[in-house]
């Protein structure tokens, strides 16, 4: 090859590094010669998809040849009965990664500001980067995001504040009252986007109705998804909810067909399964009270959490732990990308099965570490 296809590449895009998904998991099944391998890395779903979406998606399957509905006529008015709002006030995105991504391409020129918290979800930053902008990503207090810090970096040039609640990775909430405090301070022409992803796993009655602060005169963007508790994640849908005015300017920016017919039908008939919402709710809440448990009786600190998932620190390097865990069918991942340290992890909360599996396994690797030392 006589040219440097990298050199090529805006220097936005140079610098970004590909986002790394994790082993597909029926490889490691064959490698292992196992029938279930357990995945705890990527905060989808155990139960998997409601049986309703499931006939839907077949069904949708014979229309393959046509062109999904553009303007997701039905999903939308579906979803605006369950939040009781105009469908006018929803768009609709392959995946809330697709609507953040939108939202850059909206309000973000190169060199503007885009404002979060530290850690928090990866994908904002690559979006920010990409399209030229700069990521002011401030420390958190502890766990929890630090807001008052949030609002005291931005400046001319910021452009968005975006706030995950319930956040990814840590599981920690923004509550109601420290929400309204932060959304009275918020300067004029900043967007503020709440990235919801798991607020149907949240049963803290203090959590925020976001979706009552649209009458506020500021710009307001709610983001939510089928990916988690409705176990759509391969199907790539979410939506956002926004005043008419806003949520039209997604349109502006979107690719056409944006969101395919399976998956539009898919989550159409999901939110008509309650039954299935709320046994994978309960699985969570049991699962959640399994690994808070246990872990700390394997001397691992156990962080409490509003979402599907559960922050932990090891208390040694992570990476040989998750190799390990690997050797035996659990994927497990480190939080190396999120600049958060070496031992810490997230773990994806599965079936009791599931849970009762990675926690047998993760004694066993530990009891082989500590074993392994003693013996030197």
């Amino acid at each position: 090859m006589t040219f440097d296809s990298l050199a090529l590449v805006r220097p936005e895009v140079r610098a970004l590094r590909p986002y790394a998904a994790g082993r597909p998991i029926e490889e490691l099944e064959r490698e292992l010669g196992i029938d279930h391998a357990v995945k705890v890395s990527a905060n989808e779903n155990a139960l998997g998809p409601s049986p309703l979406a499931l006939e839907a998606l077949a069904r949708s399957a014979v229309g393959a040849n046509r062109y999904p509905d553009g303007g997701g006529f039905y999903l939308k008015r579906r979803l605006a009965r369950e939040l009781a709002v105009e469908p006018e006030m929803l768009a609709l995105g392959a995946g809330s990664n697709e609507l953040i991504e939108l939202l850059v391409h909206l309000f973000v020129a190169p060199g503007d500001e885009v404002v979060v918290s530290h850690p928090t979800f990866l994908m904002y930053g690559v979006s920010v980067r990409m399209l030229g902008g700069t990521l002011v990503a401030v420390p958190g207090r502890g766990l929890e995001h630090d807001l008052d810090a949030m609002l005291a970096t931005v400046g001319p040039r910021t452009r968005l504040i975006i706030v995950c609640n319930p956040n990814n990775p840590t599981g920690t909430m923004v509550g109601r009252e420290a929400w309204s405090r932060f959304l009275d301070r918020v300067p004029p022409g900043v967007v503020v986007v709440s990235d919801e992803a798991y607020h149907e796993y949240v049963e803290d009655p203090a959590y925020p109705r976001t979706i009552d602060d649209l009458a506020r005169d500021l710009p307001l963007v709610i983001l939510r998804t089928f990916s988690k508790i409705h176990s759509l994640a391969g199907l790539r849908v979410g939506y956002a909810i926004a005043r008419p005015e806003m949520a039209a300017l997604f349109d502006r920016v979107r690719l056409p067909f944006n969101v395919s017919a399976p998956a539009q039908a898919a989550a159409t008939a999901a939110l008509d399964d309650i039954e299935h919402v709320a046994r994978s709710r309960a699985v969570v809440r049991e699962g959640r009270a399994l690994l808070l448990s246990a872990l700390p009786a394997l001397g691992i600190a156990a962080h409490p959490s509003h979402a599907n998932f559960i922050l932990a620190d090891l208390g040694r390097p992570a990476r040989p732990v998750c190799d390990a865990l690997e050797r035996r069918g659990i994927v497990l991942r480190d939080l190396v990308a999120w600049g958060m340290g070496t031992g810490l992890v997230r773990i994806t909360i599965g079936t009791d099965d599931e849970n009762q599996t990675f926690l047998a396994a993760l004694e066993a690797v530990l009891g082989e570490a500590a074993a392994g030392v003693a013996g030197r």
